[in-house]
C-alpha cells in the first residue's frame, strides 16, 4: 500500500514546550508528536460524528431509550444508587 503524500503546513501554538517535552521523553521528533496528535484527533472526531449520525437515524426510526433508563442501567451495573 503506498504511503500518503505529506504536505507541510504552518501551525501557531502555545504548546511548543509541552510538545518538545513529550518528544524528548518518547525519543521522537516534534513532527511525529504533532502528526500523532492530529491523527488521534481526526479519528476520535470521525468516530463521534458517525455515532451522532447513527443516533439521529435511530431516533428518527423511533429506536430510543429514555435517559433515566440508561442512567439506571449504568448505575445498576456498577452497584451505584441513584
Amino acid at each position: 500500500m503506498p504511503q500518503a503524500q505529506s504536505e507541510p503546513i504552518t501551525v501557531r501554538t502555545t504548546k511548543v514546550a509541552e510538545i518538545d517535552a513529550l518528544a524528548a521523553a518518547m525519543d521522537r521528533s516534534r513532527n511525529y508528536i504533532v502528526n500523532q496528535a492530529i491523527k488521534q484527533y481526526l479519528e476520535v472526531n470521525a468516530w463521534q460524528i458517525e455515532r451522532v449520525r447513527k443516533g439521529i437515524t435511530a431516533a428518527g426510526e423511533g429506536r430510543i431509550v429514555p435517559a433515566d433508563d440508561v442512567f439506571t442501567s449504568i448505575a445498576g451495573k456498577h452497584g451505584w444508587t441513584r
